[in-house]
């Protein structure tokens, strides 16, 4: 008889289920954390437990053990609780992930959130799975199509890449986002919005994303609204749900927007549970919250897939030290920084090309290829330091051959900044060719007349 696979994940659920749960009662509640006794030689950091609370169930998570007592911080406000009030302790929850999941928005703990039933996987993965080992992964793999002329060429994403995206509200961060879950080079899409408005979700699934992305993707949200347990579970399960699809041989882009909300996530609870927000507010283990997320992407073993990544951070101010974007500078394989300058002149995407830096380059490029793009950044650069005398018409043409080049083609050059590109790579650098091929006529040409005029 064939076996009927869907049904292997109801199997595994009925598995699961334990008719005998042990019960505690609450014996304290003080600032927002509820203490219960009974329960504390068979609870473990991070179990869950149920509060009843008048018959309403209350979830929350084990936060710390202390000599027979449990302290739970709860998922929603601890109002209606009260002493020996009923507990109940269930074990730790992962998530199970399944291929039919793909086109589906769901909640971090793996519930269907679009309306429309949803079966889980046979197998449930933990939410923090360690990494591939180190010894064993293999080495980032080629090029990817992007879908945008600045991505394929300047600041190119190979295949097991991590990528940060740096950017202010406001600035187009999720436009990108959605571009890149729509066009970017993948068999599998993962989405985790964390902390997400509620209203901005319809938007993003409807506008942003649309039919097409979302038709190989899966979207994990937990809403701002939502307790900070659940926005931090949301970005852990988005890579448990990654990790199944990289598992499988695939290779899957995965989008988290963004790791500032998840860290401030971490940060509610962490204080919570006694440490001390050191770290400009951020308590000492945020970096390593931030670190081990961010090691779990990037290329997997033999016949593994691997995990190309896009971090969202958001830099209030662009201040780029802030805690959180400096963390993940350090650990990630390059980062793309967005400009409100250049987003308020109405170039998208709105990368700041010069502050931006891929580390796959220069292996992902050809000799000819990094030579081409070491002249368009120095183009870039040359009319960057000359912006204000250029822009107050203080500058005299024929001054200076190569900043004569520079304002020559600018105007292109930033056109082909913002080309969206539904050809291959190998078009883009055809494009910045044409361009830089137009810059050096005009630098030597300028540069011919000038001697002509001193001899």
């Amino acid at each position: 008889m064939t076996k009927h696979i869907p049904f292997d994940g109801l199997t595994a659920q009925i598995t699961e289920l334990n008719p005998v749960r042990a019960i505690g009662r609450v014996v304290r509640v003080e600032a927002g954390l509820i203490h219960v006794s009974g329960l504390g030689g068979k609870a473990r950091i991070g179990d869950l437990a149920i509060v009843y609370r008048h018959g309403e169930p209350l979830s929350g998570e084990v936060l710390q053990l202390d000599d027979g007592l449990l302290v739970l911080l709860p998922d929603q406000s601890p109002d209606g609780v009260a002493l020996n009030d009923r507990t109940a302790l269930l074990q730790a929850r992962g998530i199970a992930p399944a291929d039919s999941w793909i086109g589906r928005i769901i909640d971090p703990f793996g519930n269907p959130i679009d309306g429309k039933p949803l079966l889980r996987g046979a197998l449930s993965r933990k939410l923090r799975n360690p990494p591939p080992d180190a010894a064993s992964r293999r080495a980032m793999g080629a090029r990817l199509h992007t879908g945008m002329a600045v991505l394929n060429t300047m600041l190119p994403v190979v295949q097991g890449q991590r990528v940060g995206l740096f950017a202010g509200s406001g600035v187009g961060k999720s436009s990108l986002l959605g571009h890149l879950a729509q066009n970017m080079s993948a068999d599998v899409v993962v989405i985790a919005l964390v902390g997400e408005r509620g209203r901005e979700l319809r938007h993003f699934i409807e506008e942003v994303l649309g039919p097409e992305g979302l038709r190989r993707s899966v979207v994990i949200c937990a809403t701002s609204d939502q307790s900070p347990l659940t926005r931090r579970r949301c970005a852990w399960a988005g890579m448990s749900v990654a990790e199944h699809f990289r598992d499988k041989g695939h290779s899957v882009l995965f989008l988290a927007d963004s790791i500032t909300r998840f860290a401030e996530a971490h940060r509610e609870v962490a204080v919570a549970a006694g440490e001390a927000p050191v770290l400009r507010g951020f308590p000492p283990s945020t970096a390593q919250l931030i670190m081990s997320l961010c090691e779990r992407a990037g290329p997997g073993r033999d016949t593994q897939g691997d995990i190309t990544a896009v971090f969202s951070v958001l830099v209030a101010g662009s201040d780029m030290e802030e805690p959180v974007a400096d963390i993940l500078r350090g650990v990630l394989d390059g980062h793309i920084v967005l400009d409100r300058e250049i987003a308020e002149r109405g170039r998208y995407p709105a990368i700041d090309v010069l502050k931006s830096v891929s580390r796959s380059l220069p292996s992902a490029a050809t000799a000819d290829e990094n030579e081409l793009l070491g002249r368009a950044r120095k183009m870039l650069s040359i009319y960057e330091q000359n912006a204000m005398m250029i822009r107050a018409g203080l500058y005299t043409s024929g001054s200076d051959p190569e900043t004569d080049a520079a304002v020559q083609i600018w105007s292109e050059l930033d056109s082909f900044l913002a080309r969206v590109e539904k050809q291959d790579i190998r078009n883009s650098f055809t494009q910045l060719e044409l361009i830089m091929r137009r810059a050096r006529q005009t630098g030597t040409g300028i540069g011919r007349a000038a001697t002509r005029q001193g001899t």
